[in-house]
């Protein structure tokens, strides 16, 4: 099995992220997924490959490292099966519940026994938080609403803020009632790469970082609830109340409910660095036409990143196109490989505007010619 580079530099052993922060609704429309088309999805937490699958693609196949997050994935897969879409929100965590370890018990007859064992320890964090709770980031998140912003904004604010206001009023509220000198200083100490390091993100995930984090965050945060609409914006919700409320992410939207459960034969999932994967295809003879890479190329030096985009090209389809998120660390197209890939810029551009998990700096999307 040949391996990623960050897999010997961070920890793969627990639930880093019990929820994908990374907006489906601007993944889909990048990607413009058609019926045959073969998807490439890192997995994370499931909800994204599952959103996928409601665009009805030939096959979505998703990978990952840690094997925590292959289980996130797997309850997910056996909760659509087994759930109503009322049910499945309580159990996520987007709905108030007393019920929740009874839908673990009904889908936990369709896990495997590995899954049983990892999930079984975990049923007081579920019943708690819902099963989009029990991450390491979501935690992190969860220390930050109940002892650090009611230092500077009451439950009356924050209500507030997500509430629906025009756009003028939406500038104003911000800039007169929320961004106050105390926000500044809470944002600039919690969210530090120290802390966020060792709370939150693994620090090697800021390997190659060059900047504040802290300053990045202030200000995607300033464009997250100023010029954008917090009140449908299912990211902060859970930030700001633990709860994703009124404002769902695209794969538990009830709309997409019954086309996601009806295609998930479509998907498979491997615990699998994406390297080896891409070796495996290359002796199967298995095309991809459509990749969400989520954040990965952050991980990777510069010289790893050109490589690796280069053996994803050798394993793609004609126009298949390649969609990855920037934070902090700048990766698109490199000139070695600008005769083998379109930067499809302006569409890219358009949709980082509208993209509601507000930390990423940047949105890439590449055609292979």
């Amino acid at each position: 099995m040949i391996k990623s580079e960050i897999e010997n530099k961070a920890d793969f052993s627990i639930i880093r992220y019990a929820q994908v922060w990374e907006d489906a609704d601007i993944l889909l429309e990048g990607l413009d997924i058609q019926p045959n088309d073969i998807c490439l999805s890192i997995a994370s937490a499931g909800d994204n490959a599952l959103a996928m699958l409601a665009k009805n693609p030939a096959k979505v196949i998703a990978l990952d490292l840690n094997l925590a997050q292959i289980f996130c994935l797997e309850l997910r897969v056996a909760a659509y099966q087994v759930l109503t879409h009322a049910e499945l929100l309580e159990f996520m965590g987007s709905r108030p519940s007393d019920n929740r370890i009874v839908y673990y018990h009904r889908c936990r007859t369709l896990l495997t026994e590995k899954a049983h064992s990892f999930w079984d320890a975990k049923q007081a964090a579920i019943e708690k938080y819902g099963i989009a709770g029990v991450g390491k980031f979501e935690r992190y998140f969860c220390i930050f609403k109940n002892f650090v912003l009611p230092l500077v904004h009451s439950k009356n604010t924050v209500c507030q803020l997500l509430s629906s206001k025009s756009t003028q009023e939406k500038e104003i509220f911000f800039d007169t009632v929320w961004n106050t000198w105390r926000w500044r200083l809470l944002i600039k100490i919690f969210f530090s790469q120290t802390l966020m390091g060792k709370m939150g993100r693994d620090p090697a995930f800021f390997s190659y970082v060059d900047g504040s984090f802290s300053e990045h965050v202030l200000g995607k945060i300033r464009h997250g609830m100023r010029t954008l609409n917090p009140a449908e914006n299912p990211y902060l919700h859970w930030i700001l109340r633990g709860t994703h409320g009124q404002a769902l992410p695209f794969a538990l939207r009830e709309e997409n409910f019954e086309s996601i459960r009806n295609n998930l034969s479509k998907l498979e999932w491997h615990l699998l660095p994406l390297e080896s994967f891409v070796a495996r295809c290359k002796q199967d003879g298995t095309r991809v036409s459509k990749f969400n890479l989520s954040d990965i190329f952050e991980y990777m030096s510069e010289e790893n990143y050109t490589n690796f985009l280069s053996s994803l090209i050798e394993i793609s389809e004609p126009n298949a196109r390649l969609l990855y998120w920037n934070m902090m660390v700048p990766r698109s197209c490199p000139k070695a490989l600008q005769a083998k890939l379109r930067s499809q810029t302006q569409l890219a551009q358009k949709l980082q505007t509208e993209d509601k998990a507000i930390f990423y700096s940047n949105l890439v999307i590449e055609e292979v010619q």
